[in-house]
């Protein structure tokens, strides 16, 4: 892509395994291990531009002076579907520092409702990765980014299984300067803010529910 924030995996390993996600007849099982299988391809993408330091090591042979990561990341997956993406990324950086942000979506609102966070306090000098398989509306995703700056984080970047256009608007418009990497840039949302063509609600899918709200604070018809 020609906007630097925004980076389509373009990988047929990634490719093959969005076309089992993309199928409604793909069953629960498998489906939460694509997911967890694509979140690594994308982790892998996600975090090649981490600061390295210089440590010296001793091997076998003889020392030498071998590549770190300068400092732990912080992942930080949005409740409830972003913990599909988790296992993956911690496959690439296993010693990531992990964070938990909880929102749910207003079914008629489409606004993000926020319900949990459990955050470092101090984010400034970390590089932080935000998880959602669906980057739709975006508003969840812009709430997620606003939280970690508001604790100093400012090398962020947002990875999705799947993105739409409307999304990375909404995204780049509270939040300039981070960067999108998704492993497929869809057409456009429907009028009840779902990604066309999409693969229907991850959350529902990977965990085999009826529902996004959470039951306790599920809005009185």
């Amino acid at each position: 892509m020609s906007d630097q924030r925004l980076l389509v995996v373009e990988h047929p390993a990634v490719a093959d395994r969005l076309a089992r996600l993309r199928n409604r007849d793909t069953p629960t099982p498998v489906f939460r291990k694509l997911l967890e299988e694509t979140g690594a391809f994308l982790a892998y993408e996600a975090t090649r531009g981490l600061p390295m330091r210089d440590e010296r090591v001793t091997t076998p042979i003889e020392p030498m002076v071998a590549r770190r990561i300068a400092s732990r990341p912080v992942v930080a997956p949005i409740l409830r579907a972003g913990l599909g993406l988790l296992p993956g990324f911690l496959d690439v950086i296993d010693d990531a520092v992990v964070a938990h942000l909880g929102f749910y979506r207003d079914p008629k609102t489409l606004q993000p409702v926020p319900y949990y966070a459990n955050v470092p306090a101090d984010l400034s000098e970390r590089h932080v990765f935000v998880l959602d398989p669906m980057l739709a509306t975006g508003n969840s995703g812009a709430a997620a980014l606003d939280a970690l700056a508001s604790r100093g984080a400012k090398a962020m970047t947002f990875v999705s299984l799947i993105a739409a256009p409307e999304g990375i608007r909404t995204i780049h418009a509270a939040h300039p300067e981070v960067r999108i990497v998704t492993g497929g840039l869809d057409e456009r949302l429907n009028d009840h803010g779902y990604i066309v063509p999409g693969l229907g609600d991850a959350g529902d899918r990977m965990f085999g529910s009826t529902s996004s709200v959470p039951v306790a604070v599920r809005p009185r018809a």
